[in-house]
């Protein structure tokens, strides 16, 4: 399979790669949209011409992105609550252009689970978000050429999904394996929704923005920041070569949102602007997208296990 390319490079902000790409009239939803990533995504998308919705737990923090750009608009949305998530659901009226899946959490000390029983970041940045694709639906087979984006990680690379015992009940909790988990389990979503949706004219994929510095990362601790380059001995942060602007990080979700260049393309992995080979996931693997993360089968499990405690 040939990988797709881009010309953008890993620099590049998100209005940069949409430049010139005018979505007028297209209607987006932008999950965790009033902070960090989704900030700039919002930004991105809005300031070509989209109408979009940010759905957030906290609509206020949304205020000044109301402000800047009159034709967006701003909704509760608790992704750990399918309440919450139903209601968005049901609320939504007309055709849907993109959802992007972009809210999460990240590294949660202790296990912490929902009222379905779901771990906690599993159920966050998973299972909520899947059961708003599936909401969402009817909504996007309405729209032209819709497409679904679901931010996963670099994470993958380091633990595939545990069908044994995904929520942690009777191995030990670990905060990053629990995120990989969870991390892989978005990457599947997005193989899933290719497998089934494509025929409705629905296409989804995943990316990883990098490395950067914004709220998500607050549960890590000051040690290893400081092994990551990323703060002082102080507590100061710092920023590493490695690491990306908001705006940078936000440059591979609007590509894949709403870039002309992605156009058909479905349940693929991107990161820097570009698709993502294939690899074997360890430890020591610093880039690409596992397979068991894109898996055919894995994805079809875990849909099949989802799929109920959404309904």
């Amino acid at each position: 399979m040939t990988l797709t390319t881009t010309p953008f490079g890993k620099h590049a902000t998100a209005a940069e790669v949409l430049d010139g790409v005018d979505l007028s009239g297209r209607r987006f939803v932008v999950t965790g949209g009033s902070s960090g990533l989704g900030v700039e995504t919002v930004r991105a998308l809005a300031g070509a011409g989209a109408q979009v919705t940010v759905a957030t737990r906290d609509p206020a923090a949304a205020k000044p992105l109301l402000t800047e750009f009159p034709d967006t608009r701003a909704v509760a949305l608790d992704l750990a609550d399918l309440a919450s998530v139903h209601a968005f659901c049901q609320a939504w009226s007309g055709p849907l252009d993109g959802l992007v899946a972009n809210a999460g959490v990240m590294m949660l000390p202790t296990r912490q689970a929902t009222a379905q029983g779901w771990e906690a970041q599993l159920a966050t940045n998973y299972l909520g978000h899947f059961a708003l694709a599936v909401g969402l639906r009817a909504a996007l087979e309405e729209a032209d050429r819709p497409r679904v984006v679901v931010l996963s990680s670099g994470a993958q690379l380091r633990a595939g999904f545990d069908f044994d015992d995904p929520q942690f009940e009777r191995r030990p909790y670990d905060p990053f394996v629990a995120y990989a988990q969870s991390k892989t389990a978005d990457v599947l979503l997005a193989v899933g929704i290719g497998r089934r949706w494509a025929e409705h004219g629905i296409t989804a994929n995943a990316c990883a923005p990098g490395w950067i510095h914004t709220n998500l990362t607050r549960h890590i601790d000051r040690a290893t920041m400081r092994a990551l380059g990323a703060m002082d001995e102080d507590g100061n942060l710092l920023t590493p070569d490695y690491y990306k602007t908001p705006a940078q990080g936000a440059a591979t979700t609007v590509l894949l949102a709403a870039s002309p260049l992605l156009e058909g393309v479905t349940g693929r992995y991107f990161e820097d602007n570009q698709e993502s080979p294939v690899v074997e996931g360890g430890a020591e693997v610093m880039a690409g997208v596992a397979r068991w993360s894109v898996d055919p089968a894995a994805a079809d499990r875990l849909w099949d296990l989802a799929l109920p405690a959404v309904r």
